[in-house]
């Protein structure tokens, strides 16, 4: 049995509180918010849109154990340098450290028995996570072990509570379960130099186009020598070697350690070679000054938080808030090491000239919110996204769809690199060649692959012509497509904005307006007859991750439309009641995503994303106000379980940034965020650009959540929305609040 000592982490080294003090935003980021329930997130250490996220394990198989942590664990297997945030997949979780005691064991063990392997035991009252520093006491071992990051390196420091033999567990067959390990490697370079590789086959799975490995190289420099070494290479156990290589390769390294002086260790991981390993590390943690490197990962979240001032009472609401600003900033990661090279979806080393490359885009995800959020407060990073995103076109041939490291999952559907790029341009975020990313857009929206064959030919896709999602896909094709044409006509394109736009009114074809839902046609034209509303079945449902009441309202670029086909704004508005008071009972088959449920609005999943905000077509503003409301009261907490679904990248949570401000980019490209009713008395918001603006509601309460007058810098705003513009010149934006519905809104 396993030694269990009684131990409390004491408080973070003075430097790191001394930061925290200094700079209040980081002391309200709970990065604990969404480890329980599905969020599917992470709690450890990375900086804004790091390489590394070094960050505890506690599973590594099943639906909520995509990042490797859940709240309901009790015991750890030790701490790997890169996760996905909030996914619904499962990958990475490359390079794990775990630091024991006693005789070496080299293999995990079972969260049913952790005596059986290197597993110990911990409890939340002995961990501590915050924005950049991660620590936890590993009861079975007497270790106390702190974490924190740089850009492309994690930095480890293990307090051993004895005197004695302390170790170091490097295991290079962990990955996620579903992943395929091809190789691994790993080599004693000097009495304190490890380094090693580890390339596995996982999520990037999909036509015979995708490139599936993904291959991490590591140097970790240990601030004591290393005394001893066990590999076990396939199974094979072996004392009397320094460097292992196979499909399942482990180490287990033996340090003398005391009490009085922490066992330190530096990880640098690259994605191209070891020599970009080593130089990622020596040039971002060159000496072992753990709580600087602490203090300067909670500064540049400081910086990025700062972007927002909250002034409010309800302390709860701004650790939800500041948290979402947070998760929002943890993805997409860079991609290339220091020297700008990066390992390009070619499988060819590329070099990022100018920008960071950038990849786990998720963007069917993040271009609905998270997306239009870096262009207000990171534009630089929106640029290194278009700019990451041509890169990709050039070694892979077209536009990202779900790029994680180099490959591409092509998880999905639509073709959403496009919202993104159209958006950036539209704004005039620099950096990239307008005529280019044109072409690429064309692309993609011109290959045959993907059913878009179909909708070449009929304007819609046909059910009987795919698998399933015919519907999803001609709406989510429509909005691209859209995109394009509006991007064809700033560009003087005339050919192309004519014949975009008639693509962009596709979804008219799958509209059976005679019952005012979206709904499966064949080739012939004919509307599928088993037709069910509430059938969230990929296979049967001719949706994915949805259903009709939930996809019936992705029509963003023309809501008029989509009024009209339900025979006005009078029934539109009923038809968004029912969507929000019907049962929330789904198929038993539903996926997991469908979740978040009031009636049949499922914010866990982003299809329903903007729907709370279209009651303003409706002529009905004060029912946007109460749902958006409700679901920030109800769907987000600052507690384990605050998040009702997969955090998805930052999606989840850019949702509820924008709306915490009290509007939203419900067409992601058209610069407009729509009113929705404001979480703060005020919030300014320090833009990039060096100017403010401020957004105050004034006699805003739990009951006055209704929106009675706006004054857009002093003066009456009769609008629905405020444009990116707007808030780029600066100044302030009023809401006078009310404890009854207001007034209604010019929706041009």
């Amino acid at each position: 049995m396993k030694k269990t000592a009684l131990w409390i982490i004491p408080a973070l080294a003075l430097t790191v509180s001394q930061a925290n003090a200094q700079e209040s935003h980081t002391s309200y980021v709970r990065p604990m918010i969404g480890t329980s329930g599905h969020g599917h997130v992470f709690p450890g250490a990375s900086v804004p849109f790091g390489m590394v996220q070094l960050s505890p394990d506690t599973g590594n198989e099943g639906w909520d154990w995509c990042s490797g942590y859940h709240y309901s664990d009790s015991s750890i297997m030790g701490f790997s340098h890169t996760h996905i945030s909030g996914s619904g997949r499962g990958d990475l979780l490359d390079v794990l450290l775990m630091p024991t005691t006693g005789k070496i064991q080299l293999d995990p063990g079972s969260k049913a028995n952790p005596d059986e392997g290197y597993r110990s035991r911990f409890s939340h009252e002995r961990e501590t996570a915050k924005a950049g520093y991660y620590a936890v006491h590993l009861d079975d071992y007497d270790v106390k072990a702190e974490l924190t990051a740089s850009p492309r390196a994690g930095f480890h420091r293990y307090t051993f509570e004895e005197k004695g033999q302390g170790n170091v567990v490097i295991d290079m067959a962990h990955s996620f379960k579903t992943d395929q390990i091809l190789d691994g490697s790993i080599q004693i370079k000097e009495e304190n130099l490890v380094v090693g590789s580890h390339k596995s086959k996982g999520w990037a799975e999909g036509n015979e186009k995708d490139f599936v490995e993904h291959e991490v190289f590591f140097a970790a420099r240990f601030s004591q020598p290393i005394t001893g070494v066990v590999f076990q290479t396939d199974g094979s156990i072996n004392d009397q070697i320094r460097k292992s290589t196979g499909k399942s390769v482990k180490a287990g390294l033996t340090f003398d350690v005391s009490p009085e002086k922490p066992l330190l260790v530096k990880v640098g991981i690259s994605g191209v070679d070891l020599d970009g390993a080593l130089r990622n590390l020596d040039a971002e943690i060159p000496d072992w000054d753990f709580d600087k490197i602490a203090a300067n990962s909670i500064k540049q979240w400081n910086e990025t938080l700062g972007r927002f001032e909250v002034k409010d009472n309800d302390e709860s609401a701004k650790e939800t808030f500041y948290t979402a600003v947070y998760r929002a900033c943890l993805a997409p990661y860079t991609a290339n090491d220091v020297d700008g090279r990066y390992m390009g979806s070619d499988h060819k080393i590329q070099k990022a000239d100018g920008y960071t490359n950038m990849t786990g885009l998720s963007l069917w995800d993040t271009f609905r919110a998270a997306n239009p959020l870096y262009t207000l407060i990171a534009p630089k990073v929106t640029s290194d996204i278009v700019q990451s995103m041509l890169a990709q076109h050039d070694e892979y041939g077209l536009l990202p769809v779900w790029s994680l490291c180099n490959s591409e999952t092509n998880c999905m559907i639509g073709y959403h690199s496009i919202p993104v790029i159209v958006d950036a341009y539209l704004k005039g975020i620099p950096g990239f060649d307008a005529e280019k990313a044109f072409t690429a857009m064309k692309k993609s929206a011109m290959q045959d692959d993907f059913a878009i064959k179909h909708l070449k030919a009929y304007n819609y896709i046909p059910r009987d012509l795919t698998e399933h999602t015919s519907v999803a896909m001609t709406l989510e094709y429509a909005f691209d497509d859209y995109c394009i044409a509006v991007m064809a006509e700033k560009l003087g394109k005339k050919e192309d904005h004519a014949y975009f736009t008639k693509r962009s009114q596709a979804f008219k074809n799958v509209y059976d307006t005679s019952i005012g839902f979206m709904r499966g046609k064949d080739s012939k034209g004919e509307f599928r007859k088993d037709f069910d509303p509430y059938n969230a079945v990929n296979a049967t449902s001719d949706f994915i991750e949805g259903n009709s009441w939930q996809y019936t309202w992705f029509v963003p670029h023309d809501i008029p439309t989509l009024i009209a086909g339900m025979g006005g704004k009078e029934p539109f508005v009923k038809r968004l009641d029912e969507l929000f008071s019907v049962s929330s009972k789904l198929d038993k088959d539903t996926p997991k995503d469908v979740s978040g449920l009031i009636g049949q609005y499922a914010h866990g999943n982003e299809p329903s994303h903007h729907v709370a905000y279209l009651f303003n077509w409706g002529d009905t503003p004060w029912k946007t106000q109460e749902r958006v409301s409700q679901i920030c009261r109800e769907l987000y907490s600052n507690k384990p379980d605050g998040l009702c679904g997969n955090e998805d990248m930052g999606q989840m949570s850019a949702w509820y940034v924008f709306s915490a401000l009290g509007f939203y980019p419900v067409n992601p490209v058209d610069g407009k965020y729509v009113f929705g009713t404001p979480v703060f008395d005020e919030v300014l918001m320090n833009l990039p650009n060096g100017k403010k603006f401020a957004v105050k509601a004034t006699g805003l309460s739990k009951k006055n959540i209704y929106i009675k007058q706006v004054l857009l810098n002093g003066k009456s705003y009769q609008k629905g929305h405020i444009t990116h513009a707007n808030i780029l010149d600066g100044g302030e934006i009023e809401f006078i609040m009310s404890d009854k519905p207001g007034m209604v809104f010019q929706m041009d």
